[in-house]
């Protein structure tokens, strides 16, 4: 399951519904308008191999690198935040859920930036051509 944080911009969502991309939004079909970003990791725990997609600097951490979801971070303008969403889970290296979980992601313009569940150092893949 593809979820959205409440800050994903609302004109962004139609995208991703056009480019068939199944989502669920935080907020609208999940937990409560407000949740607080605190809130969020426990959710993702009781929830079933997610990806969660948000534009909040905050989930860009080592420590929250678990085998039952993956963060992905959109470095990106607001505007960029669908497009960006779904280079990312078509890129090679993420294109199917068992390969994002455990995964937290930096998702920008030059490519993408990741900690791997146990692993020290940070990894990084560009973009195709």
């Amino acid at each position: 399951m593809n979820l959205l944080d409440e800050n994903f911009p609302e004109d962004q969502r139609p995208l991703l519904k056009d480019w068939h991309i199944a989502f669920r939004q935080i907020g609208r079909e999940l937990a409560s308008s407000g949740t607080k970003d605190t809130d969020i990791i426990p959710l993702l725990h009781r929830q079933r191999r997610v990806t969660f997609f948000t534009l909040d600097r905050d989930f860009f951490q080592p420590s929250l690198c678990h085998t039952s979801y993956g963060l992905v971070f959109l470095d990106v303008r607001a505007d960029d935040a669908a497009y960006f969403a779904r280079r990312f889970l078509r890129h090679a290296r993420f294109s199917n859920t068992a390969r994002r979980m455990g995964v937290v992601a930096r998702v920008h313009h030059e490519g993408i930036h990741f900690w791997l569940r146990n692993r020290d150092a940070i990894q990084s893949v560009g973009w195709p051509a």
